[in-house]
């Protein structure tokens, strides 16, 4: 288990935003609920949430900036490190009772992603990563999954919705990995997507569409449990982008391989 200062931060700050989520989703049929746009809802209680991963984390750690996804890009004083949020990803999950949610924080510094938590409320499962340490999940260190073989994988995907993404594409590629493969999975929550391509559960994933806030927690948890991650597309960086696909080397390299035959 990793206990740096800079993971007690993160995981005190998490755990402070999770407890106002577990009495929210106990309450979900009572909350606020406004549209941002089609398909794509806001509550309360990913607001409340926001806020206090925020006080917390410029509380330990003052200067640092901002990247969230309801307050947007804040700037801080320390140039070099910044802080990706998404205090609930899987928001439609959450506001249908699904229990598959979940917080997301990592830190950046300078430029690259050095340290990464995933909590899911609804299981009680911890997944942390820091840079060079290695990937956890609730204490136990976890790897990628070892399957070579593409007629066994189980392989998870995001599905454009309402309003959003390009659906001619997406169907392409989705026929043309679930003509191979064993399994698709689709969750609904791209933070655990990634958690669970980490420690084994799923074999690969690839989604287009997404934020920085979606993803650079799950980045480096995939990496340092020795998976292999770029965008959908193969380019090195997926926060660049937009898309992502990963899983191990094999798998990873396969996917590709069909994201790229369903592109024509």
């Amino acid at each position: 288990m990793i206990r740096s200062p800079l993971m007690t931060v993160m995981t005190d700050a998490v755990m402070k935003a999770s407890r106002s989520l577990k009495r929210d989703f106990g309450e979900v049929e009572n909350l606020q609920v406004s549209r941002k746009g089609p398909g794509d809802f806001v509550s309360a209680a990913d607001r409340k949430a926001e806020k206090i991963l925020r006080e917390a984390l410029e509380k330990a750690r003052p200067g640092y900036g901002f990247v969230m996804e309801e307050q947007g890009i804040v700037e801080g004083t320390d140039t070099s490190h910044r802080w990706h949020i998404d205090p609930l990803d899987g928001t439609t999950n959450f506001l249908h009772g699904l229990p598959q949610f979940a917080i997301s924080v990592a830190l950046e510094r300078d430029g690259q992603i050095v340290a990464g938590v995933i909590y899911d409320p609804a299981k009680d499962e911890l997944f942390i990563a820091e840079k060079g340490k290695g990937a956890y999940l609730n204490n136990r260190r976890i790897r990628v999954a070892a399957r070579t073989e593409v007629p066994d994988a189980v392989v998870a995907c995001g599905l454009p919705h309402i309003g959003k993404g390009d659906h001619g594409l997406f169907l392409r590629e989705c026929a043309s990995v679930m003509a191979h493969v064993g399994g698709m999975r689709r969750w609904g929550a791209a933070a655990l997507d990634l958690a669970y391509v980490a420690c084994g559960r799923f074999d690969a994933y690839w989604e287009r569409g997404l934020n920085s806030w979606d993803m650079a927690a799950g980045i480096l948890m995939v990496r340092e449990a020795g998976g292999f991650v770029s965008d959908a597309d193969g380019a090195p960086n997926p926060l660049a982008s937009g898309s992502i696909a990963c899983g191990n080397e094999t798998m990873h390299r396969e996917l590709l391989k069909l994201l790229k035959k369903a592109k024509g």
